[in-house]
């Protein structure tokens, strides 16, 4: 009866219940696809997570220790031969340097916890390794007397990379990206700022300003590899600055972020109504004094939130910094913006090389750190947009 009283209606749509139906079906494709992203992200986080947890812990045996001028001159001699091989090699490397500064532990045999080796890590972990039977006999014996446990790993926290996996640490790539940070906030920043109130402000309307507009919005879109070898070609073999340095590095990562910043502050000016810009005309100011005074300062949380997204970008780069030198061998933490240094998306590429299962744990153990501070970039760029937004 009601299909009759329609089908008899002027105003009536025959094709309104297909409509309807294809609404739903997109909006449960959208939710869909939002829900399948939601998984894969949790999917990833847990996956990080359960592997780089373990990295933050490390095997240590309670031993006795020899201290005497035998075993100053071969450490090998330190520990008696049934614990010898599950001994961390860092730890005899490092032994004369203790004794040197600590002489009062000469000709003594204290009982001390050693770092242990990277099997001996792992086997307690219950993970892959390469212990024989009769190892994993006397390490068991040593968990029935309390003398081996897992402990907060310090080394990872506190040292550089070292070939030795239980010795090696996070610190030296994490002060490297420091370093190179804050050399490509110092250029690109106030460079990026200035191009873009000269390039929305200033700039005449021609083929010249057109062309150089249209070379930025393509630098954006450039891949990070390319600029690279720009820093390559430009500030090592051009101008001879040192090879692996967080200045070379900063340099390079800061001509890849100043398309980023440039477009995101241009967008962040325009969006400050002409009303602005008028009334203040209105009161005799200069362009200078309008831009400086009034559009810049209602532009700024714009501009602060792309260059920290652009910023928080270049600390997650890998290629480019590594085309000039940034994946060397740091075992030292860097004191100065010349000295040969990694950073930290490198350090994670090098450790997810190495076949050893404390290198693998390292590197998930390190992506959580490397997430936990560009997620932290990304909260500071949203909490200042939303702090210093405006709605006209």
């Amino acid at each position: 009866m009601s299909n009759n009283i329609n089908n008899h209606n002027p105003f009536y749509d025959p094709t309104l219940k297909k409509r309807h139906l294809s609404d739903k079906i997109f909006k449960y494709m959208a939710m869909s696809a939002l829900l399948i992203s939601v998984a894969f992200l949790l999917v990833f986080f847990t996956d990080i997570i359960s592997k780089g947890l373990p990295s933050y812990k490390q095997a240590y045996i309670e031993l006795p220790v020899k201290y005497n001028t035998e075993t100053v001159a071969d450490s090998s001699f330190a520990i008696d031969e049934k614990h010898y091989e599950l001994v961390s090699r860092a730890w005899y490397r490092d032994m004369p340097k203790y004794v040197s500064e600590n002489p009062e532990v000469m000709n003594k045999t204290p009982i001390e916890w050693v770092l242990a080796d990277d099997e001996v890590d792992q086997y307690m972990k219950g993970h892959q390794n390469t212990l024989t039977d009769e190892q994993k006999t006397v390490v068991e014996e040593l968990k029935k007397q309390g003398k081996v446990e897992s402990k907060f790993n310090t080394l990872f926290f506190t040292t550089g990379d070292s070939k030795i996996p239980e010795n090696s640490g996070f610190l030296a790539s994490a002060v490297g990206s420091i370093l190179t940070i804050l050399v490509c906030i110092a250029f690109a920043f106030p460079i990026g700022v200035m191009s873009a109130i000269y390039l929305e402000e200033f700039k005449k309307d021609n083929k010249m300003s057109q062309l150089i507009e249209i070379n930025i919005n393509n630098l954006a879109a450039v891949p990070s590899i390319l600029f690279g070898l720009l820093g390559l070609a430009v500030f090592i073999n051009f101008f001879g600055l040192p090879r692996s340095s967080a200045l070379v590095g900063g340099l390079t990562l800061a001509l890849m972020t100043l398309p980023v910043i440039i477009v995101s502050g241009r967008t962040a000016l325009r969006s400050v109504p002409a009303s602005i810009r008028q009334a203040a005309y209105g009161l005799g100011l200069t362009k200078w004094q309008v831009v400086k005074d009034h559009v810049l300062p209602l532009g700024m949380p714009g501009i602060l939130t792309g260059s920290i997204i652009g910023i928080a970008r270049a600390m997650g780069e890998t290629a480019p910094l590594i085309i000039v030198g940034m994946i060397a061998f740091i075992p030292d933490i860097p004191t100065s913006f010349t000295q040969a240094a990694t950073v930290m998306p490198a350090q994670i590429f090098t450790w997810a090389g190495m076949p050893e299962g404390a290198y693998i744990e390292r590197v998930s153990g390190a992506i959580m750190v490397l997430l936990a501070i560009l997620l932290t970039m990304n909260a500071v760029a949203i909490y200042f947009r939303k702090k210093y937004e405006i709605k006209w």
